[in-house]
């Protein structure tokens, strides 16, 4: 009590935070116990990593393809994890992290993500005849709906300013692009 002024911990806030553990690190078992006089416990397992992350987004809500689209895939020690299924809704949500760190601002995983998510569309659409060749989707049109979950492995992640609150690394942004197009053509 000499640094903090009250020592009070929020169940609500901790399991939410390890529920997101949990799904960046599936078939991992963590459980949280209160022994509060609220007896508050609850224990996350996903097998399906962030498949299962994504699907949890989008409970409740009409998607649009049946099981979420996932990615993976590794480069110069470098791990790149992505799954991503639309919705009928138009919200977008987008979670980003680097080494389970939950980069709130995104960074250059969300910039190459973006990049790829609307080049990959456009290319697809043209080359199926659903658009003609020079017209095309915007970002925002490509995002509409979408839950998508980014989670990076990085050996030496580069944050910028002190609460890791977006990533740095330039080297990330062509290769969750470069993943990102390449699966999603493959599996368009």
């Amino acid at each position: 009590l000499q640094i903090f002024e009250t020592v009070e911990f929020s169940f609500d806030t901790l399991a939410q935070r390890l529920r997101e553990l949990a799904f960046l690190n599936g078939g991992v078992t963590i459980t949280i116990d209160d022994e509060r006089d609220g007896g508050k416990s609850h224990k996350f397992l996903y097998e399906g990593g962030i498949k299962s992350f994504v699907s949890y987004l989008n409970q409740n809500k009409a998607v649009v393809n049946d099981k979420p689209i996932h990615m993976h895939g590794e480069k110069d020690g470098i791990d790149v994890e992505i799954a991503l299924q639309w919705n009928d809704g138009y919200t977008e949500t987008v979670y980003t992290f680097a080494n389970n760190i939950n980069t709130h601002e995104g960074g250059t995983h969300l910039a190459g993500f973006r990049g790829a998510l609307t080049r990959g569309l456009n290319v697809y659409a043209v080359a199926a005849g659903l658009i003609k060749e020079g017209e095309g989707f915007e970002g925002e049109d490509c995002r509409e709906g979408l839950a998508a979950v980014i989670a990076c492995k990085i050996p030496d992640p580069q944050f910028e300013g002190q609460t890791k609150m977006k990533l740095g690394n330039s080297e990330i942004k062509g290769l969750v692009e470069s993943l990102l197009y390449e699966k999603l053509l493959v599996y368009f």
